[in-house]
């Protein structure tokens, strides 16, 4: 992961959700927040998990949650919510979730990139670890980077 893939704004910690869905609009937020996506992205990750299940639940306590490019995208970024409580999600492998990625791409190919280097920092066991820990933005940021 470097800099420009995902930003300080784009993380939060210690984040209440009572559900996945509050949990992937709290991560989508940052990314509406900041310009990268509309919250018309937000509700399309949300209805593609209602729709396809939890596939986005790719290992762990981890969710990756994120929709087709669309006119919604405004630009490629990365967020991530850190739970305060972790959620299920309703993939029996891995629930519940308690870190949850979501991710914004202008088109296929960078839709791929963004997988891929993502997949590559979650492989890291321990930084999966320091990233439970984390008490801050800043701490997450740093470990990413």
């Amino acid at each position: 992961m470097t800099e420009e893939l995902i930003k300080k704004e784009h993380v939060a910690v210690g984040v209440q959700a009572k559900d996945w869905e509050r949990a992937i609009e709290a991560s989508g937020s940052l990314l509406v927040k900041s310009g990268a996506v509309t919250s018309e992205y937000v509700k399309q990750m949300v209805d593609s998990v209602k729709e396809n299940g939890p596939y986005i639940v790719i290992g762990p306590g981890m969710a990756m949650a994120h929709a087709r490019p669309s006119e919604a995208v405004h630009t490629d970024a990365v967020s991530l919510a850190v739970l305060k409580e972790a959620v299920p999600f309703g993939n029996e492998e891995n629930d519940p979730v308690d870190l949850v990625f979501s991710f914004s791409a202008t088109g296929a190919e960078s839709h791929l990139h963004l997988i891929e280097r993502l997949s590559r920092l979650l492989l890291d066991e321990e930084k999966v670890g320091q990233l439970r820990e984390a008490k801050s933005a800043e701490d997450v940021y740093q470990i990413i980077s």
